[in-house]
């Protein structure tokens, strides 16, 4: 599977243009998913010098990305102002809808192919609950 994941909030707490602190278990994780066979695209806002400072963040942690905000190793976005939108098959973010669940969680939600409602069916709320009739036309 190619993944996209994002840097800052998501590896690492925000004090962008900082590195925050290690979210638990993240750089753990993402190399079991490198092990699992899993390409990971590193895919930040950042680019020029704070880039570089995330990359090497990573490396010294034993994570090296099959890309880095870009859809393949040789795609050259070194000089662009913004990192253009890769093409994945999953992203992993702290802005998604939902927020970021823990490492643990997003490890085992791709290592079984499991969706949030799968995990969390309270998650859907209402939405799945069939609405009763009031009167004959509501």
């Amino acid at each position: 599977m190619l993944i996209a994941v994002d840097f800052d909030g998501t590896i690492v707490e925000h004090k962008y243009p900082k590195i925050g602190k290690e979210i638990p278990f993240a750089t753990d994780t993402l190399k079991r998913l490198i092990q699992d066979g899993h390409r990971l695209i590193l895919w930040t806002i950042r680019y020029g010098h704070t880039l570089q400072e995330a990359v090497d963040w990573c490396k010294e942690r034993g994570v090296e990305f099959w890309s880095i905000n870009s859809d393949y190793a040789e795609q050259d976005v070194a000089n662009e102002e913004r990192s253009p939108k890769v093409k994945c098959d999953l992203y992993i973010d702290d802005r998604n809808l939902g927020g970021l669940p823990d490492w643990g969680t997003i490890y085992d939600m791709i290592n079984n192919n499991l969706s949030y409602e799968t995990l969390n069916p309270a998650l859907l709320g209402s939405a799945n609950q069939k609405k009763k009739k009031k009167g004959w036309l509501f």
